[in-house]
C-alpha cells in the first residue's frame, strides 16, 4: 500500500494515475478475501476472446465484473441478462479505466431454481449428443447371479435394496461398492466406482441408489461425469435415486430407471413367487407331458409285446409245427393221389400192353411172317428164273466178246510186273518181266528183243510160204 504523506508535511509526493490506479489495486487485492457476493446479471458481453464482461447489481447498486475464459468453461449453465447467480470473486480494479470491479472465479444460479436451469441445460446437451438413446440401452440378465450394489454403506438405501433381495431373489449374490453419495467427493466416487465394477466384470447388473433429499443433496447424480460414467459402463446399469418425483441426470444415462430403491432392486431380480408359480406351471406341463409320454411309451410298449408275441421263438415253432403238419398232410394227400393216379395209369398201361403185347404182337407177326415168306418164296423163285434168264443171256454175250475165247483159239494177253496190258511191243524193253496169259495158265517170261511191225512184217516176208 502506497504512503500518503501528512497535510502539515512539506514535502509531497506526486503520483501519476497509472501508479495511482496501481496502488488502489493492490490495496483492494490484498485487503478482501474470496468474496460470495448475490445479485443479478446485466449488461452481459461475450466477445470472440472468451472471457465473460458483465453488471451484478441490486435495487440499489451495481459493480463491474469479469469472468475469464479458463473460468467460464466450467460452469454447468449458460448465464442470461436478468439471471440471479452467486459469484464466488475477489475485488480488484481495472487500472485502465480506473474501474472498480470484481474477478469471479466462480458462478451459481441462485436458489433451486439455479440448480434446476443447470439441471436442464446439461439434460439438454447430453440429450443432443445422444448420450440417451433407447438404441444404447441394454437389456438385463432375467437371472442375475451376482448384482453389484453402488451407494452408501450406511445409508437405508442399501437396507432397503437387501430386504427387497433376500425376499424376493435370496439365489442372487450381492456385491457393495461403498460411496459417498453426497457433497463434492460423491461424484468422482460414484465415477470410479463404475470404472472399477466395469473392469473387474464381477457382476451381472448394478445398481446405483440412493435414498430422498433435496436437490441438493441429489445434485451428484446430476454430474455430467456420472452420466458418461453410465454410459461408458459395460455392466447395465439399473438407478434408485431419492423418491419417486425425483429424476435425475443419471436416471436418463442408465439402462432402466427405479423409482426408488426398492423399485429398482425389484426390477433387477425375478419375484421368488413367481418363480414359484412359473415352477409349479411347469412342473404341471411336465407332469402333463410325463403322463403323455408314458401312455405313449406304454402304447409302444403294448405293441412291441404284442409283436414280440407273434414273432417269440415258441410261437412261431408253434407256427412252424402247424405248418408243417399242413404241409404233411399235403404231402400225404398228394402222394395218395399221384399213388392211385400211378395205378390207374398203371392199369391203363397193362391194358393197352397186353393190347399190344409181344405174344398178340408175334401171333399177328406170325401171320404177317408167314405170308410174307409165301410171297418172299415165290419172289425168289420168280427173281431167280428172271436172274438165271439173265444171266444165261450176258453169258452168252459175254462169252462172245470175251478174251477167254480168243485165248482159248490160241491167243495170249501179256502184262507188265504192274499188270498193265500190253499192246504194242515198244511198250516192253529188254530185260522187263512179263505175265503171259494162255488160255489155260500162265508164263512169266523175260523180253529178249523187242521188234517193231516193219520188222516184224519183214520178218514174215522172209518166211517160206
Amino acid at each position: 500500500m502506497t504512503k500518503v504523506p501528512a497535510p502539515h508535511d512539506r514535502s509531497r509526493t506526486v503520483y501519476t494515475v497509472s501508479e495511482l490506479n496501481a496502488s488502489v489495486r493492490e490495496l483492494l487485492e490484498h485487503s478482501f478475501p474470496l468474496l460470495w457476493v448475490e445479485g443479478e446479471i446485466s449488461n452481459l458481453a461475450k466477445p470472440r476472446s472468451g472471457h465473460w464482461y458483465f453488471s451484478l447489481k441490486d435495487d440499489n447498486a451495481q459493480v463491474r465484473c469479469a469472468m475469464f475464459r479458463n473460468k467460464n468453461q466450467l460452469l454447468r449453465f449458460a448465464p442470461e441478462n436478468g439471471m440471479q447467480v452467486t459469484l464466488r470473486a475477489k475485488i480488484s480494479l481495472y487500472p485502465e479505466r480506473g474501474d472498480y470491479q470484481m474477478i469471479v472465479e466462480h458462478m451459481e444460479e441462485a436458489g433451486a431454481g439455479a440448480l434446476q436451469r443447470a439441471f436442464e441445460q446439461l439434460k439438454a446437451k447430453l440429450e443432443a449428443e445422444g448420450l440417451f438413446d433407447e438404441a444404447l440401452k441394454r437389456p438385463l440378465p432375467k437371472h442375475p447371479r451376482r448384482i453389484g450394489v453402488i451407494t452408501s454403506a450406511t445409508g437405508a438405501a442399501l437396507h432397503d435394496v437387501l430386504s427387497v433381495l433376500q425376499r424376493r431373489y435370496p439365489l442372487g449374490q450381492v456385491l457393495l461398492h461403498p460411496v459417498t453419495v453426497q457433497g463434492a467427493a460423491a461424484a468422482p466416487a460414484i465415477c470410479q466406482a463404475l470404472a472399477t465394477a466395469s473392469q473387474r466384470n464381477e457382476c451381472d447388473v448394478l445398481l446405483l441408489v440412493r435414498g430422498g433429499g433435496s436437490l441438493e443433496d441429489l445434485w451428484a447424480f446430476n454430474e455430467e461425469s456420472v452420466a458418461r460414467a453410465i454410459n461408458a459402463c459395460t455392466i447395465p446399469v439399473v438407478t434408485g435415486i431419492g423418491h419417486e418425483v425425483d429424476t435425475s441426470i443419471a436416471d436418463y444415462a442408465a439402462d432402466l430407471r427405479g423409482p426408488t430403491p426398492t423399485a429398482a432392486a425389484e426390477l433387477v431380480c425375478p419375484d421368488q413367487r413367481t418363480w414359484q408359480q412359473h415352477l409349479d406351471s411347469l412342473q404341471q406341463r411336465l407332469a402333463r407331458h410325463f403322463a403323455q409320454g408314458l401312455k405313449q411309451n406304454s402304447d409302444i410298449l403294448a405293441a412291441l409285446e404284442a409283436r414280440l408275441r407273434r414273432l417269440h421263438p415258441e410261437r412261431r415253432l408253434q407256427e412252424q409245427n402247424q405248418r408243417l403238419d399242413d404241409l404233411e398232410q399235403r404231402l400225404q394227400r398228394t402222394l395218395r393221389w399221384r399213388l392211385q393216379h400211378q395205378r390207374d395209369a398203371l392199369t391203363q398201361t397193362h391194358t393197352r400192353l397186353q393190347a399190344v403185347g409181344p405174344r398178340t404182337r408175334i401171333a399177328s407177326q406170325g401171320e404177317t411172317v408167314k405170308h410174307l415168306q409165301t410171297q418172299l418164296s415165290h419172289l425168289m423163285r420168280r427173281r431167280l428164273q428172271q436172274d438165271y434168264s439173265r444171266w444165261q443171256v450176258a453169258s452168252r454175250s459175254l462169252n462172245a466178246v470175251s478174251p477167254l475165247n480168243t485165248l482159248e483159239r490160241g491167243y495170249a494177253i501179256a502184262t507188265t510186273e504192274k499188270n498193265q496190258v500190253l499192246t504194242t511191243a515198244t511198250d516192253a524193253q529188254s530185260g522187263d518181266k512179263l505175265m503171259v496169259t494162255l488160255h489155260r495158265g500162265r508164263l512169266q517170261c523175260e523180253v529178249l528183243n523187242t521188234f517193231s511191225q516193219a520188222d516184224t512184217n519183214s520178218i514174215d516176208d522172209k518166211q517160206p510160204r
